[in-house]
């Protein structure tokens, strides 16, 4: 199911297709027994590999010896990446373009560029119990205190958090009436892990809860200036909606091709699975799905790289999280009856993206706030402009 793409997307598109099937899928049962886990050998292996290929500069400007590849290549490298389950691709950090327009000098030694040569990982602490990733209502404070800022909140679903070295921690600002984000090391004072829950998915990466109690960091963790509020935050998920899309279009198109070569080599009554018209309409649908959500995504991609309007973005990048995560899950579902008694078990592919793909309609705003941003979108602005 080509889509065009530029040259170089196609590289990238081939590298990471590789990358994610000689790498990534061969561990992938063992994963998943092993509550996410590989051996350590194979995790570094595939770490190294990742740095070799340069996956951690791609989206890192070339004055900062990155790759500043285009929203296209990207999408097409994380594509082939989410053909994988278990996580098994978050295996490197994920340094993004926005944090170079955000971060000082010293917080880009510090934190950034090490994450590009794979010495450092971050983790975002942004979700509340109560708002949810609506950032828009945090509990979260901090409050300057001399050249500190004292730092407290509860946040949720810290995703990597047990394998990072520091957070973004998003936070209210009183006496700004603004919001910031602030970098802080693991281990600092006062941060406490609450809770560590276990989830559908079979990740290494956990999502634990932790508590910050009166944590104190120097304003010069501030991210950003006064004024910036939620701009950084937004570009983040403006991106990470994208890459849902994007690790989306992979996932169904490893599940399609999977079921279908099930259904040609299932012989019953005579005759192949995939000669049953019922079994070939679950195909075609899902077949049909995958291409409007490709075509979609790519879109997006480009229009990012085309320098829309952030607003129009903003609308556009809900609008592919909220269609391509729904269509993925459509055809998981699709998988599973497929496979029969064979996609309930757990070393079958359709199995596990059955219950991994269902936190994409959930994680980065839910399903249903997408909805909302892309109806306030089109009230505001009309289809013309969105």
């Amino acid at each position: 199911m080509k889509i065009e793409l530029s040259e170089e997307a196609q590289h990238w598109q081939a590298v990471a297709r590789e990358y994610a099937d000689d790498y990534l899928q061969a561990h992938e049962v063992e994963a998943e027994l092993n509550e996410g886990e590989l051996p350590a050998e194979i995790s570094k292996r595939n770490k190294y590999r990742a740095l070799e290929l340069g996956f951690t500069e791609i989206d890192v400007p070339k004055e900062h010896g990155g790759r500043e590849l285009s929203m296209e290549c990207q999408a097409a490298i994380w594509e082939q990446l989410g053909r994988t389950t278990n996580a098994l691709s978050w295996c490197f950090p994920e340094p993004q373009e926005w944090m170079f327009d955000a971060c000082t000098e010293q917080q880009l030694e510090q934190y950034v560029l090490p994450m590009m040569r794979g010495e450092k990982k971050d983790c975002y602490a942004i979700t509340e119990s109560g708002p949810g990733s609506d950032v828009s209502g945090l509990d979260a404070t901090a409050v300057k205190d001399g050249n500190d800022y004292v730092l407290n909140g509860e946040k949720w679903y810290v995703t990597s958090a047990n394998l990072a070295d520091f957070f973004w921690f998003q936070a209210h600002i009183p006496d700004e009436d603004d919001d910031a984000l602030f970098l802080v090391d693991q281990g600092t004072a006062g941060i406490e892990i609450t809770a560590t829950p276990k989830f559908s998915h079979s990740y290494a990466a956990h999502h634990p809860t932790y508590l910050f109690t009166d944590v104190r960091v120097s304003a010069a963790q501030r991210v950003g200036r006064p004024g910036d509020g939620m701009a950084y935050t937004h570009s983040w998920f403006r991106h990470e909606r994208l890459m849902i899309g994007a690790r989306s279009c992979g996932a169904a198109a490893r599940l399609i091709e999977d079921a279908m070569e099930f259904a040609n080599n299932r012989i019953v009554d005579g005759l192949p699975l995939s000669e049953k018209q019922l079994i070939q309409v679950m195909l075609a649908d899902s077949a049909t799905e995958l291409y409007a959500s490709r075509l979609m995504t790519f879109a997006a991609a480009r229009a990012c790289d085309q320098g829309e309007d952030p607003k129009a973005l903003h609308s556009r990048c809900s609008m592919v999280k909220l269609y391509v995560s729904e269509m993925a899950n459509r055809v998981a579902d699709r998988a599973v009856q497929i496979f029969g008694g064979r996609g309930y078990m757990r070393e079958n592919v359709a199995e596990r993206f059955f219950r991994e793909l269902r936190v994409d309609r959930i994680w980065e705003g839910t399903s249903e706030i997408q909805r909302l941003i892309i109806a306030r979108s089109l009230l505001k602005r009309g289809l013309d402009k969105m």
